[in-house]
């Protein structure tokens, strides 16, 4: 498999070479223990991609010849994840799955019910982990764009994001069904998972004054680490994107 990473800045066009360095050399050097003449792909996580073989390996410098440049357009509508944070490493999975699976962006969501809290010293400690696992998977999956990890949201700023996009919560007690409800209209699209032991009555009353859908998906109730990766498959197949 080639083995994709990522850098800050690919300006570079075929013919000419894009350096890694710092972190990324050294894991591509010393970790993934990339050689000469092995092919590679490079990202900026802002839509490019450049294709290339490796032509020298130190552990702080790793040059790349380019090959190919593709720049890819971002996704639209763009897709949101917004998960409650969850005890254990059960909100980190999910990030971790969504950012696999094509999410465009990730909201950190301080709900009633999280047992885990980011306080004012926490927050954006929690935020740039959150940062670094997507940028890990976003290389696994060789992704063109990074989704971006937003600051923590609180329930009334989560409600106002209904003004501008569309908002959909994942309540296992919704009439609806997400994989009944129409997408069309080109509104980007959010999709809420509560924490364990499910959304509040008053922060899912909240939510639906502000404009969002109560959705289910399928008969059974699933764990927040699971409902997000979920959903995302069920959108992007109705989107299109799959």
């Amino acid at each position: 498999m080639v083995l994709h990473f990522l850098v800050d800045e690919a300006t570079a066009q075929p013919g000419e070479t894009i350096v890694l360095a710092g972190a990324e050399a050294h894991h591509a050097a010393v970790v993934r223990r990339v050689r000469a003449g092995e092919a590679v792909t490079v990202g900026d996580g802002r839509g490019v991609r450049l294709a290339g073989a490796v032509e020298s390996v130190e552990p702080r410098e790793v040059v790349v010849r380019v090959s190919a440049r593709e720049d890819v357009a971002a996704p639209a509508p763009r897709l949101t994840l917004v998960q409650a944070l969850a005890k254990g490493d059960r909100d980190e999975l999910a990030v971790q799955a969504a950012t696999e699976l094509g999410i465009d962006t990730i909201v950190p969501w301080q709900a009633a019910r999280s047992v885990s809290r980011w306080d004012s010293a926490k927050a954006e400690k929690g935020r740039r982990r959150w940062a670094a696992i997507v940028r890990e998977a976003a290389k696994q999956a060789h992704r063109a764009w990074v989704p971006e990890v937003a600051p923590v949201e609180t329930t009334r700023q989560l409600a106002r994001r209904a003004e501008a996009s569309r908002l959909l919560v994942l309540e296992p007690t919704a009439d609806v069904a997400l994989s009944s409800v129409s997408l069309d209209g080109g509104r980007d699209l959010v999709l809420v998972v509560g924490p364990e032991g499910g959304i509040a009555s008053e922060e899912l009353a909240t939510l639906r004054d502000a404009g969002a859908t109560l959705v289910r998906l399928g008969d059974t109730v699933l764990r927040t680490s699971t409902a997000g990766p979920a959903a995302i498959a069920v959108v992007s197949a109705t989107l299109g994107r799959w």
